[in-house]
């Protein structure tokens, strides 16, 4: 048997000439795939890891008064800390008034509990009137929070470097002055009813989208083509349309002297003094939203269609059964994976929308992004923003994963 190598053309053994080829095209596969790796990285992964990351960092105050929190160890909370404490804080807030940093501590610690802003800001114009020693006495002079004991608790909770408390607050708990976890009053009891409104804005709108979605789509299926496509471009005229232009539109037949409220007096269901409210509430959340993502059932469900042939319910019939069994035992089962794409697709956008309930909503008709974008543009605690995005992912994840057990995710089709 020989054992002589096989060369190629160039002199080269085959198998070290397969090997760098390969090699040469693997190389030309990453250096396609890196642009794309890249964007993805820069534009999705890093932003959700800094999120992650600002909804549990709490080292700012800690870094900015390191010798207040270093004092405060050995205190227990059960009474005003004594003299060493305020000398801490003295030398603290003097240098942060020196530095003029101070800035920024002022809104965390009025997160915290709030009032701290005016007392921070009138304790550091004073503080350079201070007289060595007797600083606890000079603090509660200055301002008579000073003395107050939930204040210097609250001082102390901003201490650990990590914290999950920003979660807790989504959920309206909050740590006591002991650390346990506690509800927060009742009538700052806000956010649970948000996610239980967002849950139920998402859960309705996306039964009347498929309401409205599936004889629509069953209609695009079985019509002829050229009519089939000439309803196919209202359907996605939407898509055309800016959404906001949309929202507005909504906005300006909802009100109460627009053109529906206008029909609804027409016809004799209400007075015209007595006019429904159709906007700044649940109501118009809900029918702005579905009609908005009503194409996003549509099309999952009319590719899905599209490929059943009609001659399954002919054979259906023809073996006996009436038209509703034959719907509900051969068509209605092939539609599912159309119908499990659409439902989790209008589900998922509705539980993140948020300029159609800015807009048509109003307080009453708001959900949890709206909160998320008030803390990220006006009250800037962009912690809490996080953690209320990471919340909101976490669900999307989850239902994700739900959907996944009870149904597979391999049984999704968008065509």
């Amino acid at each position: 048997m020989s054992n002589e190598q096989i060369l190629s053309s160039d002199g080269v053994p085959l198998e070290v000439s397969l090997k760098k080829a390969e090699r040469r095209n693997k190389i030309r596969a990453v250096l396609l795939v890196a642009p794309l790796f890249l964007f993805v990285l820069i534009i999705y992964v890093f932003p959700i890891g800094d999120m992650l990351f600002r909804s549990v960092d709490d080292r700012m105050i800690t870094k900015m008064l390191p010798k207040t929190f270093k004092a405060m160890e050995q205190w227990d909370g059960k009474e005003l800390p004594e003299e060493p404490v305020y000398g801490a804080l003295y030398e603290d807030l003097s240098y942060l008034k020196k530095t003029k940093t101070y800035g920024k501590i002022i809104a965390r610690l009025n997160y915290e509990k709030s009032g701290f802003s005016s007392l921070i800001k009138k304790t550091v114009r004073k503080i350079s009137k201070f007289e060595e020693g007797n600083y606890k006495e000079q603090f509660i002079k200055v301002h008579k929070r000073w003395g107050q004991l939930d204040y210097l608790i609250a001082l102390k909770n901003t201490a650990p470097k990590w914290s999950y408390a920003k979660y807790l607050k989504g959920l309206d708990l909050k740590f006591d002055q002991d650390r346990n976890i506690i509800q927060v009053p009742e009538d700052r009891r806000i956010h649970k009813i948000l996610w239980i409104r967002t849950l139920n804005v998402a859960f309705w709108v996306t039964v009347f989208c498929f309401c409205l979605a599936y004889p629509i789509s069953h209609l695009l299926a079985t019509l002829p083509m050229k009519y089939s496509n000439l309803l196919m471009i209202c359907v996605l005229l939407p898509f055309w349309t800016s959404l906001l232009v949309r929202t507005s539109s909504w906005m300006v037949l909802l009100q109460q002297q627009g053109p529906i409220n206008d029909l609804i007096v027409w016809i004799g269901f209400a007075a015209d003094d007595n006019r429904p409210e159709l906007m700044y509430n649940v109501i118009g959340t809900f029918v702005a939203m579905t009609q908005i993502l009503l194409p996003f059932m549509v099309l999952p469900l009319y590719s899905v269609m599209k490929t059943i042939s009609p001659s399954l319910m002919r054979a259906g019939k023809s073996l006996g059964g009436t038209p509703f069994t034959t719907f509900l035992k051969i068509y209605f089962p092939l539609t599912i994976p159309g119908i499990g794409a659409g439902c989790l697709l209008v589900f998922i956008l509705s539980i993140g929308y948020y300029i159609t309930p800015a807009l048509v909503g109003g307080a009453s008709g708001s959900l949890i992004s709206n909160i998320i974008a008030y803390h990220m543009k006006s009250s800037l605690d962009w912690a809490f923003a996080s953690a209320l995005g990471t919340m909101l992912l976490v669900g999307v994840l989850t239902i994700y994963w739900i959907y996944n057990k009870l149904v597979g995710i391999d049984n999704i089709k968008l065509g």
